[in-house]
């Protein structure tokens, strides 16, 4: 079997859970026997050599389009449906607060035609441009031979939004835990990890002004977003000393972090799920998360949650998270559904539901001529 695995153009200029979740997905497929090639939106794929097509992000429609009607392939879809209507709406910054008085839909499609103008990205279908953001959302979710959620919630919000859709099988995302285990040693108690970009979404603004000349010793890992300077800049400028910033750890550097701190936090506008949460209570961080999104679907009842517009309710979940002991029922939890294995198994599950429905319909349409 061999699949294209698609993606927005700027998957690894400007990297994000996004770009983690298609890399393990791809990886993982590949040692199980399928060929999976990333392919960038802006790309001119040979749509033959593929069985069939696997987008990512759904909040960007102009990536998908022209290759789900050129291709005469089946494809799948990776909601990946983040919201960041309530950031948007009531907490951008400059020209940006302008964006209150759109939709979430509107919000995406301005967003997305700023950056093609700007020479930031590239506008893989033109047909976006009248088509807009829901409609061409609508009409790739009903093209969709199935739709892949990373959780029920998000297959829920999906549903609240643009209506009924066709099947959908929940995919995971997943951890290595052959690099990000738990081995039991001490931590270090006061010291806070946040490993994400620093960007509005993510929320280290308030962060900061929660921990600020706290006894904490917070650690902020994480590059600045390319379109937002002036965020990073404003976080600079606020923190105090016992805030440090490194826009970037290698791998074995930032398994050394993960080790040594009592607690992480991602205390963003909006998550579906958290991808450094799942590594940092892989390795016995205690957890302290947004409430906001899809995270109670993957930590339950052993995360801290917070409410991103309150620095205090930041600050309580840290220190509550600050002298807990770690629950070992978590990292069960993560090995036993959190994988990249999993993900990759359950994917591959999914194209095997797909391509046997296909299948199917030929056979049937065959017959159908045949016989008439």
């Amino acid at each position: 079997m061999r699949v294209a695995l698609i993606a927005r153009s700027t998957l690894y200029t400007g990297r994000g859970g996004d770009t983690v979740q298609i890399e393990k997905t791809a990886a993982y497929l590949w040692k199980i026997g399928v060929e999976a090639d990333i392919k960038l939106s802006n790309a001119n794929i040979a749509y033959a050599d593929y069985d069939l097509l696997h987008f990512f992000n759904i909040p960007r429609p102009a990536d998908m389009l022209r290759h789900a009607k050129a291709s005469g392939k089946p494809y799948v879809i990776s909601t990946i449906l983040l919201d960041q209507s309530e950031y948007d709406q009531h907490h951008r910054r400059g020209l940006g607060r302008l964006l209150r008085f759109f939709s979430a839909d509107a919000v995406e499609y301005i967003k997305t035609m700023a950056r093609c103008i700007l020479g930031k990205d590239h506008l893989a279908s033109l047909q976006f441009i009248w088509k807009g953001q829901r409609r061409s959302i609508r009409e790739l979710l009903d093209g969709a031979a199935m739709l892949l959620p990373n959780s029920a919630s998000e297959y829920d919000r999906l549903v609240s939004r643009y209506g009924k859709t066709g099947d959908y099988r929940v995919i995971p995302n997943g951890v290595e835990l052959d690099i990000f285990r738990n081995k039991h040693t001490s931590k270090e108690p006061d010291t806070v990890l946040c490993v994400a970009r620093i960007e509005g979404n993510k929320n280290q603004l308030n962060l900061i002004k929660a921990l600020n000349n706290t006894r904490f010793k917070v650690v902020l890992v994480g590059k600045p977003a390319p379109n937002q300077p002036d965020y990073y800049k404003a976080c600079r400028e606020l923190a105090a000393d016992n805030i440090t910033f490194i826009d970037y750890l290698p791998l074995d550097e930032l398994v050394e972090h993960y080790q040594k701190a009592k607690v992480h936090i991602l205390p963003s506008w909006f998550e579906t799920t958290g991808l450094s949460t799942l590594e940092a209570a892989a390795m016995g961080c205690n957890i302290v998360i947004t409430d906001k999104g899809d995270t109670r679907s993957y930590f339950e009842n052993y995360a801290f949650y917070c409410d991103p517009e309150s620095p205090e309710s930041i600050l309580q979940a840290v220190e509550k998270a600050g002298v807990a002991e770690y629950d070992l029922t978590l990292y069960h939890k993560i090995a036993n559904n959190y994988t990249w294995q999993k993900t990759a198994a359950e994917t591959l599950k999914a194209y095997q539901l797909v391509l046997s429905h296909q299948l199917k319909q030929s056979i049937l349409l065959h017959e159908s001529i045949v016989f008439n």
